[in-house]
């Protein structure tokens, strides 16, 4: 995507500087990105060629979550960070399961909700909103999330791969503590993140890149992700790498994916 494709992009779009979203999108094979995102992208690859299939692990980590909380019985999704739209979003995996789902994206990058947007139009059990999640107070108010969620009923928080992009200062736990305490008995909390964990040092070196980036990248060890999950109980099989969190049937061993996954039942 070039810079006179951007008409339908409302706000302005920093291009001098790789946004990690626009990243993530070119690293899942989307088109939502431009230069500047390829090429910090690319010298990411460059050093761990793996990077395009961690992405794709994660990705498929939020698809299970989904199904998951459907199995549930949860029809209700807050989806906070949700990116760029590509294939297996969380509005198609849980409306295969069952049409009533409703969901609500949010997330504070302009390419993302623009062509949110454009995806979307037409969806009435969908809707976008720009916002930055740390603001927890605007989130919940906006038309858009109220008008798909009741926060009587239970609902699905999901903080997938988005975390790691509050640094420590932004106190992500509690960030998530706040959410949480406006969700309703049986609400479920999904959280992936980064990890250099049990990896090789050049993951280091990929995490340094991402501070030539619009927004810094913080992977954090085991102990600090549990941590974000508050006195919330995890669900079985707990906090593990992405590929081991309730792997489908008949799915080969995967060596790690680089980010720890897990989800947490509200009493």
């Amino acid at each position: 995507m070039g810079p006179d494709e951007l008409g339908w992009v409302r706000g302005e779009i920093d291009l001098t500087r790789a946004n990690p979203a626009r990243m993530y999108d070119y690293f899942l094979g989307g088109t939502q990105n431009f230069p500047v995102d390829r090429e910090l992208a690319d010298a990411a690859i460059a050093l761990r060629p793996e990077l395009p299939r961690a992405a794709r692990l994660n990705r498929a980590f939020l698809g299970r979550a989904v199904r998951y909380a459907v199995d549930l019985g949860l029809r209700q999704f807050l989806d906070l960070g949700s990116g760029i739209p590509t294939e297996a979003n969380v509005h198609e995996v849980a409306h295969a399961a069952d049409r009533r789902c409703r969901i609500a994206y949010v997330d504070a990058e302009p390419v993302a909700v623009a062509h949110s947007h454009r995806l979307l139009a037409g969806h009435p059990r969908v809707s976008v909103t720009q916002a930055d999640l740390r603001d927890v107070s605007t989130v919940l108010a906006a038309d858009g999330v109220r008008a798909q969620l009741d926060f009587s009923q239970p609902i699905a928080l999901l903080l997938v791969a988005v975390l790691h992009f509050l640094p420590d200062e932004d106190e992500p736990a509690e960030v998530v503590r706040r959410y949480a305490e406006r969700l309703a008995p049986g609400s479920l909390v999904a959280i992936s993140h980064v990890t250099t964990d049990n990896l090789p040092p050049e993951w280091r070196s990929v995490a340094g890149l991402y501070q030539r980036s619009a927004t810094p990248i913080h992977p954090r060890p085991k102990a600090d992700v549990l941590a974000m999950f508050g006195e919330l109980p995890l669900v079985p099989p707990g906090l593990v790498d992405a590929v081991d969190w309730l792997p489908d049937r008949g799915q080969p061993a995967l060596a790690v994916s680089g980010f720890y996954a897990g989800a947490a039942r509200k009493p």
